[in-house]
């Protein structure tokens, strides 16, 4: 789809703290909100008439079916109705099916129309406290479009855990990741540092680093925990930072920077948990100095990579 076709590389716009959205509706109501997805995230955008739906018995009532498109089969979530607004059989013929792609996991989300592509940097992304209430906020930022326009930018991964839970983090191999290493005493005794605006990531890390014991303290985006590291007062006892790339105020690619190129904070390692798991996007976060990049339904696996990063350090420390 032609919409899809132009859009600027990721790496170029991380360095400048950007991100390009594709911009959509759920319904035909004019004044009702547009929503956002990262381009990054998205395949391409197919009419919903065109293809066969087959339903699945007992399933989740937000999966639709699946349809088959390019010899996959993938799973068609209702994105309307998880935002509690039905779509009447006629608008369902109308509608369109968003191709997304989470970490390997392909899935269609129902939407009414993809509207443009809009190039945002992070700090124009707002995550209001008022959708902070509670553990079951759908909306996790917001930004406005050229005229005026609000755009909401949704958890895209909470509707994956709701929906298809066995596609996210196994939170009970944390402890079997850990079998036989040895916790280095600066980990265990410290506090890891997590800039994270998902409530679902955050709350699968919580639960991984309860299940080791280990300190943690998380920020809902890196600009929050930036601020933080620069009124510690001792930045050198912080073990290991973990930071997503898309958050609203400062992405990840613009947290390594700043941390890596401080002489105070340029020796912590720092791990990048996200779902833009492309090539391109290891290679930006390693070219910006990130010690380790692990994909979010892997999170299990966090703890030992941060081992891992630490004894490296040391070694290297060690040998200069």
């Amino acid at each position: 789809m032609s919409l899809l076709e132009h859009v600027d590389a990721a790496t170029n716009l991380a360095k400048n703290n950007e991100v390009q959205l594709l911009v959509f509706k759920i319904d035909t109501d004019e004044s009702s909100p547009y929503y956002a997805i990262n381009v990054f995230k998205t395949r391409e955008v197919v009419e919903s008439k065109r293809h066969h739906l087959t339903q699945i018995p007992d399933a989740h009532p937000l999966l639709e079916g699946t349809i088959v498109l390019r010899g996959l089969q993938i799973p068609i979530l209702n994105l309307p109705r998880w935002l509690n607004h039905e779509l009447s059989d006629q608008a369902k013929q109308m509608s369109n099916l968003l191709i997304c792609d989470f970490n390997g996991v392909i899935i269609g989300i129902r939407i009414m129309h993809a509207y443009r592509v809009v190039k945002k940097n992070w700090n124009e992304i707002h995550a209001p406290d008022s959708y902070r209430l509670g553990d079951d906020g759908l909306v996790i930022g917001d930004t406005r479009l050229d005229d005026g326009s609000l755009c909401l930018i949704l958890d895209y991964e909470k509707l994956l855990s709701e929906v298809i839970p066995q596609a996210m983090v196994n939170v009970e191999k944390t402890v079997d990741s850990l079998a036989g290493i040895q916790i280095p005493p600066k980990l265990k005794n410290g506090v890891v540092l997590i800039a994270e605006d998902s409530k679902t990531a955050q709350h699968h890390l919580r639960l991984i680093f309860e299940h080791a014991q280990i300190g943690y303290q998380i920020f809902n985006n890196g600009k929050d925990m930036v601020e933080f590291i620069a009124k510690h007062p001792n930045p050198s006892s912080i073990p290991a930072i973990i930071t997503d790339i898309e958050m609203p105020e400062m992405s990840g690619f613009t947290v390594i920077q700043r941390l890596k190129s401080n002489p105070e904070t340029k020796s912590i390692p720092i791990i990048v948990n996200s779902s833009m798991t492309g090539d391109n996007n290891k290679r930006e976060a390693a070219g910006l100095g990130a010690d380790g990049f692990i994909d979010k339904t892997k999170s299990e696996n966090i703890l030992p990579l941060i081992i891992e990063k630490m004894n490296n350090m040391e070694m290297k420390q060690l040998s200069h």
